[in-house]
Order: structure tokens, then sequence, then C-alpha cells
């Protein structure tokens, strides 16, 4: 039966399918199927209509049936089917679904089916939770919790439950006293489906730390271990919600990990022994939030050990537990010195390597596995020669011009992280002159992730590449790092600006006057005085490498009428992040470290003239910054300022004391750094040389 442009029946069509015998409504196209439903719904013309009471119920009876079947009919059809939930959205199938759910009087049988139904279409669809939600299908849902029929109670809660894995449902605001109760309720419920609901609704809602404190005040962690008898389904959603209650949160974790002497503890640790893959995946997940959350609760090594043996077996297994285990054992190891060499001791760079090597790069678990690798590789030797040693080399060359923007991002960052040693960029397979050209096309890639991707490994490279930074520079890269310098996006414009910085790095002065054409000093200027504060400390970083070590190039700064020195005085007096002021202070360092000009235009900064009197200088400040690092960078400009034996050092010297400078440096000689002490007293020494009256 065709259907309307809204995806409903035309009435006139309605009807006669309404009056129609059974058999001729049996049409099982999703056309025909939409157009069944909306016939046999409470709006259908001559529903429950005829000459005698008798009459009126067999015909409301026959539209109930057929409404049963067709909804039976298109829930069978969506299930598992993403296309087909798309085609029944564009016919409007959804609203005819959710209204069985709120119709009055409707047989137990449709609403069973109707809830399986909506379920159904927001499972993995975005679109289809969406309708879903717009017809109102949780409050309808919900309702029939309280239904008297078991079998209408355990659809509506499994569709509550596919709704609220959705990312668009609704938070549940736990903070809410009657919606802390009704979790409760269900989380008491002695039906399974429901618990198992309660559980779900509460991995999804529990959001931020007071929530999680509501939930933990409730004894709900304590409950949901309580579940864990239950069947697999209700253990592994207990499981997940647990995770969702402590991760973060440090005294909901600690009160977890000591509430009835560990007992919730012992009982997850117990489950990564489980017989269920999924279930000791998410077992292994609780315990590193847990671990993360509250690190002196998971001291034991051999916990941590028994953790990567079993995520490393669980990258074995198929579907999505294989996908997520080398997530999992990636957030485990993450920044941990500690683990990535528990992680080495059970072979862990050669088994992934191994099961890369075996499978197909056309993989969600390919992308998961090289991005556990990088994290080994992130802090150990070891990890690196030993990914080096077996051929994944040549696979990772493979990923950077993988069809798949995911494995390219993976293999990126791989590199990155292997590319912190030198000794694998000085020859081999990976070696500087094999992967800087492909990582050199990436930085041009459709996909942002990828640039930023590629520019971290650059980044590192740019690093360790000293001695041949040649090869860097004739590959084209400083160009298009210029050209991404000036994206809107900001991470690119920060990656791209802190790749040149480490590519500046020790660079030959011919090299640095490259690099500086490139860029242009309008472009530089603008940077200093970006948006973003991170692209203005990588900026004024750049040019602190710049000037180091290369006296000529501190023209570049107060040269030009001055527009790069005017975009860091600016900074310096707006007083930005502590790290923009950092990097501010060490640049006019090492200007002053040159000749007399260039320590004047320093002074000039630091104690600049109005109307025949002194500003107020932001260098106090500075020095009496919390942050030592910006007390260090003040103190080593100013000792090269007023140097002994240069010929103006004793005026600049008494500036300094008149501006209330060398009083605040006084005050410093007990400084609780040892750096910023050592550099007072070199800064005073300094003075009584220049000129004895110095504190008079």
């Amino acid at each position: 039966m065709p259907a309307t442009a809204s995806g409903g029946a035309r009435p006139e069509e309605a009807a006669e399918a309404a009056s129609a015998p059974a058999a001729s409504c049996m049409g099982t196209r999703p056309e025909e199927l939409t157009a069944r439903l909306a016939a046999s719904g409470p709006a259908a013309p001559g529903a429950g209509r005829g000459g005698s009471g008798a009459g009126a119920g067999a015909g409301g009876e026959e539209a109930e049936h057929e409404r049963v079947r067709a909804l039976r009919d298109i829930k069978n059809q969506i299930i598992g089917n993403r296309t087909k939930k798309l085609l029944f959205l564009r016919l409007g199938a959804v609203p005819a679904v959710v209204a069985a759910l709120a119709e009055p009087g409707v047989s137990p049988a449709a609403l069973v089916q109707a809830a399986a139904a909506a379920g159904s279409f927001a499972c993995g669809v975005d679109d289809g939770a969406r309708a879903v939600l717009a017809a109102g299908a949780v409050g309808h849902l919900t309702r029939l919790l309280a239904h008297h029929d078991e079998k209408v109670v355990d659809a509506s809660a499994r569709a509550l439950r596919m709704i609220y894995q959705s990312k668009l449902a609704p938070k549940f605001d736990v903070n809410n006293g009657k919606n802390m109760d009704f979790v409760l309720s269900l989380l008491n419920s002695e039906n399974e489906n429901v618990t198992e609901l309660a559980a779900t609704i509460i991995s999804h809602s529990c959001e931020n730390s007071s929530e999680q404190l509501s939930l933990c005040s409730a004894g709900v962690p304590q409950k949901l271990v309580s579940l864990f008898g239950g069947s697999m389904n209700l253990r592994d959603a207990c499981l997940d919600s647990v995770t969702a209650v402590i991760r973060n949160n440090r005294e909901v974790a600690s009160r977890f990990a000591s509430t009835d002497h560990g007992k919730g503890f012992r009982s997850v640790i117990g489950l990564i022994h489980d017989r269920s893959p999924r279930t000791r995946l998410l077992a292994c997940l609780c315990l590193i939030a847990l671990g993360h959350a509250s690190p002196c609760h998971f001291l034991d090594k051999q916990i941590k050990t028994k953790l990567i043996m079993v995520l490393l077996e669980l990258i074995e297994e198929p579907g999505q537990v294989g996908d997520e285990a080398p997530l999992a054992l990636t957030t485990l190891i993450k920044d941990s010195l500690e683990l990535q060499k528990q992680a080495l001791t059970t072979n862990a760079v050669e088994k992934l390597s191994n099961h890369l090597l075996a499978n197909s790069l056309e993989s969600r678990r390919a992308v998961t596995i090289l991005l556990a690798l990088s994290e080994l590789c992130s802090k150990l030797e070891e990890s690196r020669s030993q990914l080096m040693s077996v051929e994944a080399s040549t696979l990772i060359l493979e990923a950077l011009k993988h069809d798949w923007a995911d494995i390219r991002v993976a293999a990126c960052s791989c590199l990155k992280n292997i590319s912190r040693s030198p000794k694998v960029l000085s020859g081999g397979r990976l070696s500087c002159d094999t992967v800087i050209g492909p990582l050199v096309q990436l930085l041009y890639d459709s996909s942002t992730s990828v640039q930023v991707a590629a520019l971290g490994a650059i980044c590192n490279i740019a690093v360790n590449l000293t001695p041949r930074k040649s090869v860097l520079l004739h590959s084209g890269v400083v160009s298009q790092l210029v050209h991404l310098s000036k994206s809107m996006d900001p991470t690119l414009r920060l990656k791209s600006v802190w790749a040149l910085r480490n590519i500046m790095f020790l660079l030959s002065p011919k090299d640095k006057d490259f690099i500086v054409k490139e860029l242009t000093l309008s472009t530089l200027s603008s940077l200093i005085c970006d948006s973003e504060h991170f692209v203005q400390e990588q900026t004024l970083a750049l040019v602190h490498n710049l000037v180091d070590g290369y006296v000529d190039s501190a023209n570049y700064v107060i040269g030009e009428d001055g527009m790069v020195m005017d975009a860091i005085t600016r900074q310096l007096n707006n007083a930005s992040a502590p790290g923009v002021c950092i990097q501010g202070m060490y640049v006019l360092a090492n200007i002053a470290a040159g000749n007399e000009m260039n320590k004047e235009a320093v002074m000039n900064v630091l104690l600049p003239h109005q109307a025949d009197r002194v500003k107020p200088s932001f260098v106090v400040n500075f020095l009496q910054s919390k942050d030592k690092q910006l007390r260090v960078a003040t103190l080593w400009c100013l000792l090269n300022l007023i140097y002994p034996k240069c010929e103006a050092s004793s005026g600049r010297v008494v500036r300094l004391q008149n501006a209330g400078v060398i009083i605040q440096v006084k005050s410093m000689i007990n400084d609780p750094c040892l750096d910023c002490k050592l550099r007072v007293r070199m800064v005073l020494e300094h003075c009584v040389d220049n000129a004895d009256d110095c504190f008079m």
C-alpha cells in the first residue's frame, strides 16, 4: 500500500485497509507495514464500528490483532538492520509505534511489540533515538513499568535500556530526591530487566562528582555489587554502573574500596576470572577506574600484572570485547612508567605486534592495537626497540597511507612515541628518511584529526633530528606548517607552531633565516597575540629558539619597526597565562645577552617611559609570582641586563633600583626555590660590582 509524503497512510487507504479482510492486509513491504499500522490504530475509520455490539467487538478485536501483527512485522524487520530502520523512519513509522504505547486499553501483546520496536529504533541509530524521544516514548515506557502484565514490564524495561544506551537520551538527575527514589525502586525490583534498566540509567546519567556522591551516600554501589550474582547481562550492567559511579572521584572510589572491609573491591577482582569475556573486560575497566581515582587502594603489583595479562588475552576474543581490550590496556598503562615496565615483562609489545601482523588493518582492532603500542612506547626505550625488532615497522608505514582516517591517526600516534628514540630515526625501516615524506603528505590530509596527529609526530621527530634538520627543511614541511599556523582551527595552529619551534631549536643561522622568511614577521606577531594562550606560549617559545645562540637574529625581534617586540610587550603587560609570561621573559633574556642596543631595547620593555615618568613595571609582579619558573626567567633577564663590564650596566642598575625592582630582588634572598635563590644572589652581586651605592 503506498504511503503519503509524511510516511502515514492516506485516510481513504486506511479505511480500506481497516475494512478489508485480514489476508489482504498482510503486505510486508515497509510502506505497506507502515500503512497497516496506521490503519489499525485508534483513528482507523471503521475499526470497532458495525451494526451491532457483537459486530463492533469483532471489528475492534480484528483491528487489534492486525496492529499486533504489523508491530511484530516492523520489529522483526528493523532488528539489527540499520537500512530498514532508516527507511521506516523516513516513512514516519515511529510516531505510530509510540502511539500504541500511549493508547488506553491496548492489549498486552500490542504493548510488548510496540515497546520492542521502539527500543530497536533507538538502538544504534541516532536518528531513530531522536524520533523515539520526540514521540514521547520514555514517558510512556516508564509508566508501563508498573503494568500488571510481566511481559509488558519486561519489554518496556528492555526498550528503555536501549534508549538510555544512546547518548541522546535525557540525563536522569539523581540529585533530585524523587528521581533518586525512583532509581532505588528500580534497583530493588525483583524483575532483573528492571534492575538492569536502573544500572543502565545510572551509567548514562552519572556525570559529575555531586551525582556520584549522592549515589554513593544512597548505598547504590553496594546494591549494585549485591546484584553481581544475577544473570550475565545484569552483572555486566552493574559493573558498568559501578565504574561510572567511582570514575575520577577519589572520595567515592575510596569509600567503595573500603566499605564492608573491601567486599565490593574483592568482588570486582574476582570477576576478572569470570567465564564471560565481556564480564572480564568490564571488571578490568572497573578496577582501572578505581586505580586512577584512588591509587592508594590499587597498590598490589600482582593485581596490576594480572590485569595486563587478562587484557592481553581478551585481545584474542572476537567482536567488541577484542576491539576494546587494547583501549583498556592503553588506559591502564597511560603515563605510568611502572605499569609500562610490567607490561613489557608480559611481552605485551610482542603479543600486540604479532596480532597486528596476523590480521588486516581493515578493522577497529588494528586502530586500538596501534594506540596501545603507541602508549607502550611512550616512555621505554626497550619497548621501542622491541617494536622495531619485529616486522611491525612496515605495517606502520602502510598504515600512514591507509584509506581509513582512524588508522592514519593511530599510526601517527605510534610514530610520535617511537620517534622519541634518536636510535630509531638514525636508521632502519623507520628512519627519518622513510617517515618524513609520508608524514608531510598527511599535513595536507582532508581530516583535521589526521593533520593534528601528523603534527604531533613531526614535533617529536624535529627534536631528535638536531644533527640532520636539513632532511626536514628539504621536505617542504616548513611552508605547510606556516600555512597551518594560519588555520581557523586552534589545535592546528598550536601544533604547527609547536613543530616550527622544535625545528628552530639549535638550527643554523642560515636555516633560521629561511624559516623566518617563510613565516614572515607579520605572521609571527599575529601568532604572539593569538586568541589562544597556548598558541601565544608556543610562538614565544619559537622566538626564544630563534634568538638563542644567534645574536643577529635579535634584529628580527627589535628591528622592522619593532613589530615583534611590540607584540611581546603587549602580552607581558597584559600578564597573560604564566606560560606566556615565562616564554616572553626568556625571549627578553636571550636578547639582553646581546649588545648594548639589544639591552636597551629590553630595558625599554621592562621600564617604559611615559610623559617623563616611569610606568609601573610588570617585572616586580613577575618576581612576586607564585610560579617559580616565571621568577627564574625574570631573574635571568635581569642578570643579562646588568652583567658587569658592560658599558651601561651601572646605569641600568640605577634605573632598576628606581623602579623598585632591586628592592624586590633583595626581598627574595631566602626564596624557597633554590634556583631562584642562586639567581637572586648573582643579581645582587652584579649590582655591587656595578656600583657600591646600588642599595643606598
